[in-house]
């Protein structure tokens, strides 16, 4: 985060949210603490709040996610904004519109949250230094998707007790996620352990550099696991054969009761959605009693509301 758009005082002191990378434990805690508090909000039957009365909120999403959009409709609105979902199939981007000239006439709207998906790494971080407003980022090609690294978190410490001293297998195509670099990036710096798991042609170069093990085995790489975290095939974003075949990929690396068994007798599951059933999860596990999947949904309005609110204080009031 640029210190330039740092505010003194604040438990969140930035304007924007673009990724987890630069965020300090203390400020990540801060957004869980809203969070829990949004949770609440959102089990009662007045869930409004007015901290975004008046204020315009623009989602520009580039990629189609109904689960990510909706959600961040749905907490902006609980805050009381006034919330636009643009529609970039049939915008003047699909005319040849650049991502600047977007960016240009969004900020003569005079948005004051704008929450941006693109597939490019570094287009968010683009938008937020061409427009007056605060920008979320909601996931940028394979680079990061930090509201739901924040959500991820936000589950498991409701469901543990705590992140720090817990081992997380993170399983699947980590080359391709920007939830895996967001997760990695976080818990690690929450204090857990972080595993990732996936077949050699799925593992970024260096991943050990992030701090993290490396296992190509899911016996090794979920033994003694508090938490397995499934990813999907992302084959949109591959060019070239990865795996051989879904079949044999969901043999060896698909998580089904007999892998989950090499876990801890208390792991949990979770996957960042949508998920591909036979494929990297089994129905009856995704399904079954250990899962937190309709769990984090449900953590994705009230991480995002976090966000708002937190980046409300950076918005002026003339």
């Amino acid at each position: 985060m640029d210190p330039a758009n740092a505010a003194s005082g604040l438990p969140f002191p930035h304007r924007h949210l673009l990724g987890i990378e630069g965020l300090r434990p203390e400020e990540i805690e801060a957004l869980l603490a809203m969070a829990e508090d949004a949770v609440a909000l959102n089990r009662q039957v007045e869930k409004k709040r007015s901290i975004l009365r008046g204020r315009t909120q623009i989602n520009l999403f580039f990629e189609a996610s109904t689960r990510t959009q909706s959600s961040f409709e749905l907490a902006g609105k609980r805050l009381g904004a006034d919330v636009m979902n643009m529609s970039v199939a049939s915008s003047s981007v699909k005319k040849g519109e650049t991502l600047i000239d977007t960016a240009q006439t969004l900020n003569a709207m005079r948005p004051d949250i704008l929450v941006v998906r693109h597939h490019a790494a570094g287009a968010v971080a683009l938008l937020a230094r061409k427009v007056g407003c605060s920008v979320v980022n909601a996931g940028d090609g394979a680079h990061e998707h930090p509201t739901q690294a924040l959500l991820d978190a936000l589950t498991i410490r409701r469901n543990k007790g705590r992140i720090a001293g817990l081992r997380v297998a993170i399983c699947g195509d980590i080359l391709h996620s920007r939830v895996a670099r967001s997760n990695i990036l976080l818990l690690s710096a929450l204090g857990a352990e972080v595993r990732v798991v996936a077949p050699s042609t799925l593992l970024p170069s260096g991943i050990d550099r992030m701090g993290v093990r490396a296992f190509t085995r899911m016996k090794e790489g979920l033994e003694g696991a508090d938490i397995v975290m499934m990813l999907r095939l992302q084959r949109e974003r591959m060019d070239g054969s990865f795996v051989p075949s879904v079949r044999e990929y969901f043999h060896y690396w698909g998580l089904d009761e007999e892998k989950l068994a090499y876990a801890a007798p208390d792991a949990l599951v979770m996957h960042p959605g949508p998920m591909n059933r036979g494929v990297e999860i089994d129905p009856a596990v995704a399904d079954g009693p250990r899962s937190l999947i309709g769990e984090q949904v449900e953590m994705g309005v009230a991480v995002r509301m976090a966000v708002l609110e937190a980046l409300s204080a950076h918005l002026p009031n003339a």
